[in-house]
């Protein structure tokens, strides 16, 4: 499950390598493909690789994990980190649907099942904007809607937010867990030996096959 590599720009190479076979099973065998990115240092030398792979990338739709409730041309905004590092040379041709504003729902239920999911965590065994600490978090982590609300105060920024659903993470092809440090690989023993974390529930399931990508540093 824990797959271990050298450097970041090792991470980003086979994770950039695995996403994009993914991607392209999906466009052979159904005609378009749904990736989820994800924002955070994680996947930037995945998205430095990924925008380059040689695919029909006018038939992928992009959306993400979570959002900050900010404008899209604010620094805080995941989707302005996609689109700046992920979004360009051949990958300028892929679609974005934004989470914030919210998109329609049957716009991203069109999306599902993912074909690939991206997912940074936190210290605190976050994934996406499933923050411990959140008066919601049990529902979010239950509810077979696509989208949860984050109140402020939670995660850094501690801005509002929306992110997908525990439900909508798991109604996809492949999940690509992206971790560094050895904090974070504690926290990875801790979720598989047990501890109640959102990145647990992942982790510890049997629905869709999670890779942990891991680092000793960004």
């Amino acid at each position: 499950m824990l797959e271990t590599f050298p450097s970041a720009a090792a991470v980003g190479e086979a994770c950039a390598h695995a996403v994009a076979a993914c991607l392209k099973d999906a466009l052979r065998t159904r005609g378009r493909a749904g990736l989820v990115a994800t924002g955070g240092r994680s996947p930037g030398p995945v998205y430095d690789r990924l925008k380059d792979a040689d695919l029909d990338w006018a038939r992928v739709v992009v959306t993400l994990s979570d959002e900050r409730c900010v404008d899209m041309s604010s620094e805080e905004s995941n989707a302005r980190q996609v689109r700046e590092r992920l979004l360009t040379g051949r990958a300028a041709k892929a679609h974005l649907l934004p989470l914030w504003p919210k998109p329609d729902p049957a716009a991203l239920a069109a999306l599902t099942p993912f074909d690939a999911v991206m997912l940074g965590m936190g210290e605190d065994g976050h994934v996406a904007s499933l923050i411990p600490g959140d008066p919601g978090l049990s529902q979010a982590l239950a509810t077979p809607d696509l989208l949860a609300d984050v109140p402020e105060g939670l995660g850094k920024p501690p801005v509002p937010r929306v992110s997908l659903t525990l439900s909508a993470l798991l109604n996809s092809r492949a999940i690509f867990l992206l971790v560094a440090g050895e904090a974070k690989r504690q926290v990875i023993d801790r979720a598989k030996a047990g501890d109640d974390l959102p990145v647990a529930r992942l982790l510890n399931q049997a629905q869709v096959a999670v890779r942990v990508f891991w680092s000793p540093s960004h």
